[in-house]
């Protein structure tokens, strides 16, 4: 796990080839937080740089059901970002707590493709293609 000062960190959420995301809360105003982090301890210039430039990019969405950035800062000799934590689940964590070989309900899995289909379109229109999607990208609150 990582330690940043005023940040406690509580899980991980998520692990990818480039990135180690958690889930923890802002010691200054008790905020629930989400951070990601480049998963190399020695990322390239490049990755840097597209890192910085996801954030970039996130920072300037305004699209509703797009995740809020706070702020990106340096953590040892790589980058973090601090997200919004709505409280939601990974649709991958959702799927793994129905029985085995149980499909997700009908009505639920529409509901969430039809607002998965609307964000992404929002997100289109503003001018952005996402090329990574994948189950940390789409946290969804349970009803």
């Amino acid at each position: 796990m990582i330690n940043l000062p005023l940040i406690e960190v509580h899980s991980q959420i998520y692990l990818s080839v480039n990135s180690v995301v958690y889930r923890g809360v802002s010691k200054g105003e008790n905020t629930p937080i989400i951070l990601k982090v480049l998963k190399q301890d020695y990322p390239t210039p490049q990755e840097l740089t597209r890192y910085k430039q996801e954030y970039e990019i996130t920072r300037s969405l305004n699209v509703e059901g797009v995740i809020k950035v706070y702020s990106i800062q340096e953590y040892q000799r790589t980058l973090v970002m601090l997200l919004e934590d709505f409280g939601g689940e990974s649709l991958a964590k959702l799927r793994s707590q129905l029985p085995a070989f149980s499909p997700i309900p009908l009505a639920d899995f529409l509901r969430l493709a039809i607002q998965v289909t609307e964000i992404l379109g929002n997100i289109h229109s503003s001018n952005v293609i996402h090329k990574d999607i994948n189950p940390i990208t789409y946290l969804v609150q349970c009803d």
